[in-house]
């Protein structure tokens, strides 16, 4: 199936093309590695904090597969390719699995035109994760995707770009609202914590993304609670990425920036 892939633009920066440089990948430019450099003088630990984040997606992914017996998987904002992506830590478990990736980044539309062609239970589409009404109706996603069954919903470091004014809360709510009973939900977000020196860094940080890129928005562990509304928490529910469910004892101390990011999984009954 064609995609109608946007055209990228080199000169403005884009939110998965710097998340890509944090990883230590290539599909970046120039622009991208700006913020990068302004980024990583506030805090220094941000490249370990970003494979953090990749690894806390990886155990989330083959907890849904193997632990809750989850077979189809909505990633939104699912970004560009890594190492290690949620089709293959799911399909490694369950080589049945159909996997969707949703994102409205060109550079990552491409990557997912060339899943199209070499995996058939890996799906794209080009979509708003902002617009559930219109992205719920998507033909891939219906396509590919049985919402009369349990399905795996992915929000890895995205919600925390969408701004206030788009709802996020209502947004999830959404979404949340079309799936079946026995879903569960994944998220990670950007914590703003309320006092300390950590919460100095998280502003500093949140006006550098907002100064380069016009998106960020670090919240409460309240505001992100708010995300997951009548969902049962899987233990240890919210909580710093680190300590869900690591696949080991920590032989070095979290860094600073592990401490200003949340994630948690949701059931709904």
């Amino acid at each position: 199936m064609a995609l109608n892939l946007p055209e990228i633009d080199p000169t403005v920066p884009s939110i998965a093309r710097v998340y890509d440089a944090f990883l230590g990948g290539k599909d970046h430019y120039e622009v991208d590695r700006q913020v990068y450099q302004q980024v990583m003088q506030i805090a220094p630990d941000s490249v370990r904090t970003g494979r953090e984040c990749r690894a806390w997606l990886i155990r989330v992914a083959r907890f849904l597969a193997a632990g809750a017996h989850v077979d189809q998987f909505l990633d939104l904002g699912s970004g560009l390719p890594t190492a290690e992506n949620t089709h293959q830590a799911v399909q490694r478990i369950n080589p049945e699995a159909q996997v969707v990736y949703v994102d409205n980044d060109p550079m990552v539309a491409a990557h997912g035109r060339a899943l199209l062609e070499e995996n058939d239970r890996t799906h794209f589409a080009v979509g708003d994760l902002r617009k559930p009404e219109e992205l719920l109706q998507d033909p891939t996603v219906g396509k590919y995707l049985d919402f009369s069954r349990p399905i795996g919903l992915i929000q890895s470091n995205t919600l925390h770009h969408v701004a206030d004014e788009f709802d996020p809360a209502g947004t999830m709510t959404q979404y949340i609202d079309a799936l079946a009973p026995g879903s569960y939900v994944a998220i990670s977000h950007l914590h703003m914590p309320t006092e300390g020196p950590l919460q100095q860094k998280a502003e500093e940080l949140q006006a550098t993304f907002m100064a380069m890129m016009g998106t960020c928005k670090f919240r409460t562990r309240d505001e992100i609670t708010s995300f997951f509304p009548g969902l049962e928490m899987v233990e240890p529910g919210l909580t710093y990425l680190f300590d869900w469910w690591p696949d080991g004892p920590r032989v070095t101390p979290p860094a600073d920036g592990d401490y200003l990011l949340l994630g948690g999984v949701g059931r709904k009954d």
